[in-house]
């Protein structure tokens, strides 16, 4: 009976530092669990069955927490898991082919450093190099750089 709860112990053990690793990763009650069944499964060998016994046990269960982690990374289980979607979106540049700078503009919404603006009639993201803008306030775009089109207001 003392050998099948060891057993039981140590299964419990190797299930749960698993879904610590794996599943749920960071220190969680799955890692704390496990370590609780593995320690509560060495010190029930050392008390009930003797030191022999008890070295046995720490060795098997060191073994079995080793080789599980082995095993479930030889598997396919990990592969059924990853993410193997590559993006292969681009950004628009479209729109900053056709402006140069000087060009102005409206914001159309809000720039929180970034928001839209109607330039030459296109609605287009911008990208604010003077700060915090209101919709509605005239711009002029400052800078074209990789794409990306900063504005800054318009002096009046």
């Amino acid at each position: 009976m003392d050998i099948l709860v060891i057993a039981a112990l140590i299964v419990a053990a190797v299930i749960l530092f698993l879904i610590e690793l794996f599943v749920i990763p960071g220190i969680s009650i799955a890692g704390i669990s496990a370590l609780g069944c593995i320690i509560y499964a060495n010190y029930y060998a050392f008390t009930n069955l003797g030191e022999t016994a008890g070295f046995i046990t720490l060795v098997i269960s060191a073994i079995a927490c080793v080789g599980s982690l082995v095993w479930f990374m030889r598997s396919n289980t990990l592969d059924k898991l990853a993410l193997k979607k590559n993006i292969t979106s681009k950004i628009d540049k479209h729109a900053a082919e056709n402006l140069k700078v000087g060009d102005i503009g409206v914001c159309t919404t809000r720039l929180a450093l970034i928001g839209y603006a109607n330039i030459g009639g296109e609605i287009i993201e911008v990208k604010s190099s003077d700060g915090f803008m209101d919709d509605k306030t005239p711009i002029v775009v400052d800078r074209i750089s990789d794409g990306v089109i900063l504005v800054k207001r318009q002096k009046q």
